[in-house]
């Protein structure tokens, strides 16, 4: 009789039906002595060897978790215990309830749900789509959003295992893990709703993805990696996500190819911060936090550091090991280690081959980031990606032969300034003109290699060879010498220099419109919203005779006439966000801002250096505004200095006609504008003169030059028939 592993491997090229596949499997189970623990490695050491469909694995785990209730159904239970880090072993202990028993109501002889069964009465499980190590996760059909015609009623949830909501502070660990998702609000990581319970049932809630994970890709039969270009795609992807992770201080712990989400539009998302833990904790964390979800031994060994692997205090380097090998993979369809944990691979003396068609600096980076010792790992992710992508990071030497044949060697940090462009604070990249300054005060170079400043083009009488000259006798002339008349020299014109103070009062007088300028030489540059009506071409005209302007750019976006009034107020608070190298910011996550029907509407939003009152506002086609933050159902609304929060990431709003285009605002002020909270939908033009008369009293008191502002233009549609 065929044993668990080899009834598995008869899935493929059996030639049996479902049904009799897993009717082998069952007999298979009810023969097997190995504890449950043992079943699940075996199932998953034969999905790594030749992936199964999802659904099928999932069926054969729900199998696994079900024998184990059968088990404890019939007087004894296997319950999972780690004795010390790094061991578990399984026990054997009675069915009766003790004092000190933390067990789910519940739990042992609850069936597990799975496809076809109903949470709550609300979300339907229709598919499986993924399982880990925490639990599996279907796609499910939100019976509400069907109700209200959402165009897309799917989500994805996920359940946990029968093994992990066993564990005393599973509930714990699933609150934990959609905090932490819903802190790391970014494009490159999986947006998070909620967590709840039916009965038994720990499940989360999550956005539904439309793609496959790495994991597919990697293990696909005959896959020998991916061109350089897809890989450095989806590597940045990783890379953003962690390095916003890593900043804020959290480290994912079990970043794998399943964990890493390929979209079918070409996006790149991390999924599952489930056993993330934090590396820098706050006051409060420490106050608050007595959970570790280390604790609870999730991760996988092929990509765990070897300090993970050790139980040490977790680092973001262990991230980066996990994101080589997984660079390494989809470089070479294969594992640098031959999917040996790192300890193993250490003690065997083990080194990763070079992939072939990278170059030595790609080669430098992987093999740094795959160091077995934490202090020789690439330290920041960010390093690790500037390394691979091949951007030039190092300095350049530039050699010019001055005339006294003296070398003149200037050192040019390119790479550092690269590496400040790349950062958000870096004056480089907020549009400080440290680069150009330092470029007009250094001395210019020829052609020829001669030093053409000032000091270089006047002779030097100490350096000049003295000269012999013959003595001539000149000529005798019987003319009286004349006097030539003196020249009068030609007074020089010169070129009117362009200046803000000569653009501001023409943007002062364009009407319906938030206008911020910038000036480099004879170059203006002029940015913002403008009212359709008079467009660019027209605005150029307008600034056609401002003095010193040669060039004139405009990119601006188009305000609609009823957003006019909206924009007017709001313009001297966009201004003053603009000349403070905007300080807040507020942007959408849809590509290229276009929401269709049914999308929920979420926005990123960002508060300056100091602390403040946010306020979010969407002002609807139909003459209505309605209020994102703060609201009825909502009505926190204070963020300390340099806050980043993501609004409606829990589905609370979704678009609904009508459509076109509309204006989302962000307002931030030093003291609360409203007291108590607006509804949560009112009329604009009311709205608009009560928040006009509150600006106007608050910019008479002290601190009126923290209230700034920023906008974000979306375009709705209706769904497609």
């Amino acid at each position: 009789m065929a044993n668990f592993a080899d009834a598995i491997r008869s899935f493929y090229g059996s030639g049996l039906s479902h049904g009799e596949f897993y009717a082998r499997v069952d007999r298979a189970l009810e023969l097997e002595q190995a504890s449950p623990e043992r079943l699940l490695d075996i199932l998953s050491e034969e999905n790594a060897r030749i992936p199964l469909p999802p659904d099928v694995y999932a069926a054969l785990k729900q199998r696994i978790e079900r024998r184990a209730e059968a088990t404890q159904a019939l007087g004894a239970e296997e319950t999972r215990v780690q004795t010390r880090p790094g061991e578990q072993r399984w026990t054997q202990t009675t069915g009766s309830m003790s004092d000190n028993d933390n067990s789910m109501p519940g739990d042992g002889l609850e069936r597990m749900k799975g496809v076809g069964d109903t949470l709550n009465g609300r979300f339907v499980l229709e598919e499986c789509i993924g399982f880990g190590g925490m639990g599996t996760v279907y796609k499910a059909l939100d019976l509400r959003k069907l109700e209200a015609s959402d165009r897309k009623p799917y989500i994805a949830i996920k359940v946990l295992n029968v093994q992990f909501r066993g564990h005393p502070k599973s509930l714990i660990a699933l609150q934990r893990e959609a905090r932490k998702a819903q802190t790391l609000a970014h494009p490159n990581i999986v947006t998070v709703y909620d967590f709840d319970r039916d009965g038994a049932m720990v499940y989360l809630t999550m956005e539904y993805l439309s793609g496959k994970p790495l994991s597919h890709i990697v293990r696909a039969p005959g896959f020998s990696g991916l061109p350089f270009s897809e890989v450095l795609h989806i590597v940045t992807g990783i890379c953003r996500a962690l390095a916003y992770a890593h900043e804020r201080g959290f480290v994912h712990c079990d970043l794998k190819p399943a964990n890493v989400f390929l979209l079918d539009n070409g996006e790149v998302k991390v999924i599952d911060f489930g056993i993330a833990r934090v590396f820098h904790k706050t006051e409060e964390d420490s106050e608050a936090t007595v959970f570790d979800p280390g604790s609870l031994g999730g991760m996988t060994p092929a990509y765990a550091s070897p300090e993970m692997i050790e139980h040490l205090d977790p680092d973001p380097r262990d991230d980066i090991y996990a994101l080589a090998c997984i660079t390494y993979e989809l470089l070479t369809g294969k594992h640098p280690f031959n999917r040996m944990s790192a300890t193993q691979a250490r003690s065997n003396g083990m080194r990763p081959e070079r992939p072939p068609k990278i170059g030595n600096r790609q080669w430098r980076a992987l093999k740094a980031a795959l160091a077995f010792d934490r202090h020789g790992r690439t330290p920041a992710v960010m390093e690790f990606l500037h390394e691979f992508s091949g951007e030039t990071n190092k300095p350049v030497l530039i050699a010019a032969a001055a005339a006294s044949g003296v070398t003149l060697l200037v050192l040019a940090l390119v790479g550092l300034t690269f590496y400040l462009a790349s950062r958000p604070e870096s004056p480089i990249s907020s549009g400080s003109s440290t680069v150009a300054q330092s470029e007009q005060t250094s001395p210019s170079v020829t052609p020829e290699g001669r030093d053409s400043s000032p000091a270089a083009t006047t002779p030097s009488t100490e350096s000049q060879a003295p000269v012999t000259r013959t003595p001539t006798t000149p000529p005798r002339s019987t003319q009286a010498p004349t006097t030539s008349p003196p020249t009068t020299p030609t007074p020089t014109t010169q070129p009117p220099v362009l200046s803000l103070a000569a653009v501001t009062p023409v943007l002062d007088k364009v009407p319906c419109s938030a206008l911020a300028a910038s000036v480099k030489g004879t170059e203006l540059q002029v940015r913002g919203f403008l009212d359709k009506r008079i467009g660019t071409n027209q605005l150029k005209s307008m600034m056609a005779d401002i003095p010193g302007a040669k060039t004139i750019n405009v990119d601006t976006q188009a305000v609609a006439d009823n957003d006019c009034p909206v924009v007017e107020i709001f313009a001297p608070y966009w201004k003053r966000n603009q000349e403070a190298k905007r300080a807040a910011t507020i942007r959408t996550r849809a590509r290229n801002a276009i929401l269709n029907e049914g999308d929920p509407l979420i926005v990123d939003v960002k508060t300056p250096s100091y602390g403040s009152y946010v306020y979010v506002d969407y002002f609807v086609l139909d003459g209505s505004v309605a209020h994102l933050v703060p609201n009825q159902r909502s009505r926190a609304n204070q963020a300390p200095a340099n806050y980043e929060a993501a609004i409606g990431s829990l589905g609370n709003w979704v678009i609904s006609a009508p459509f076109g285009t509309e204006l989302i605002v962000l307002l931030l002020t030093p003291s609360p504008l409203f007291i108590p909270v607006r509804p949560e939908v009112e009329s604009r033009a009311a709205y608009l003169q009560l928040l006009q008369k509150q600006l106007k009293e608050m910019s008479a008191k002290p601190g009126s030059e923290h209230i700034v502002a920023d906008f974000v233009q979306i375009t709705t549609r209706p769904r497609k028939k």
